[in-house]
């Protein structure tokens, strides 16, 4: 299967007519070698894939979008309905097959396929019924975009980054997760709906495991520049622990709740995986949370492990992880997720 034709084939028997329809100039020049053409590939158009797609499209991400699923019918009716949007977005090319050749030549692979997370369903779960998708998925998109970055967005998000590594051979700052730059974004509105102040303006971080052992960090929220907890300290204002905790459980509860409403979640994923486009491609060297290699940082040494760190993102994948303070306490809980995703890792055989 073929993107639909949008070629200026419109003449007597398929003649391409663009070159009448337009008049070249004098004296020019071929294009410029330096300008970028920026494809980006999303593999799985589910919902979580279509609200990255939509997203990548309104923002003006990519010249070239290129969309893979296994069912070809709904592949095809998604890549038209995207077409048929093109008066209202910037142009882009819209490609869609179930062959992997269609990828060839990405800047950036962005992989969402997967089995549905079930209501309750903890992400870890999930990983017996992903795993063996990754084989047929990870090692195709290497063989056609070989300088490509991966960005895994499938569940359990750190254990299939892990697995995209190892399978694609790539080095460790071309793979990448979109670990808990949503959890933190839902963090900070939290935070803000607290002190009644705008989300742009906390900065928070949740770091760790996608899910139920992530780690809050509290020691290190800010709001318009001003350390929180220590300002409440030095203005003798009591807080309760309790009030904290119960803030992160609710970030951690926050798509089990989606998921229990609407059936999935989509929207937010959607707009957090285009922000790490946008750092990614435009070079803008920002700070997001992002499931990576974790080996040697705050004290973890026990092996290979990918999860959420306060990562520095731009044109080459990772390019550093901030040297954010942590506490004792939540170095010895940022260890305790690493064990856990250890683990799970330990089970793979890979």
């Amino acid at each position: 299967m073929q993107k639909s034709s949008s070629s200026s084939s419109l003449g007597p028997g398929g003649l391409d007519i663009a070159q009448s329809f337009f008049r070249p100039i004098q004296k020019t020049a071929p294009p410029s070698p330096t300008k970028r053409h920026t494809k980006i590939s999303v593999v799985g158009v589910g919902n979580v894939g279509m609200a990255i797609a939509q997203t990548i499209l309104t923002q003006d991400l990519a010249d070239e979008l290129a969309l893979v699923d296994v069912n070809s019918d709904k592949l095809r009716g998604e890549m038209l309905d995207l077409q048929h949007a093109a008066a209202f977005l910037p142009r882009t090319k819209i490609l869609a097959d179930v062959d992997y050749a269609i990828t060839a030549g990405s800047d950036l692979c962005i992989v969402t396929a997967g089995a549905r997370q079930k209501s309750g369903e903890s992400r870890l779960n999930l990983l017996q019924r992903n795993l063996a998708l990754f084989s047929g998925i990870v090692p195709a998109l290497a063989k056609y975009s070989p300088e490509t970055i991966l960005l895994i967005v499938s569940n359990p998000v750190d254990v299939l980054t892990y697995v995209a590594w190892k399978l694609s051979g790539f080095p460790s700052n071309r793979v990448m997760g979109s670990g808990t730059n949503l959890d933190s974004s839902r963090f900070r509105f939290l935070i803000a709906d607290h002190l009644d102040v705008n989300a742009q303006d906390v900065q928070a971080y949740i770091v760790g495991e996608h899910g139920d052992s992530s780690v809050a960090l509290w020691s290190s929220i800010s709001v318009g520049g001003v350390p929180v907890l220590s300002f409440l300290e030095r203005q003798q204002i009591a807080y309760e622990k309790e009030t904290l905790a119960k803030i992160h459980k609710e970030v951690v509860q926050s798509a089990y709740e989606v998921i229990g409403l609407k059936g999935y979640t989509s929207w937010a994923i959607g707009y957090s995986v285009a922000s790490l486009a946008r750092s990614i491609l435009r070079d803008q060297r920002r700070i997001h949370p992002i499931s990576v290699l974790a080996g040697g940082f705050y004290g973890f040494n026990e092996g290979e492990v990918f999860l959420s760190l306060p990562a520095q993102l731009g044109r080459s994948g990772v390019l550093g992880v901030a040297n954010v303070h942590l506490t004792d306490e939540e170095a010895r809980q940022l260890r305790e997720s690493a064990r856990t995703l250890l683990e799970v890792q330990g089970q793979l055989g890979i």
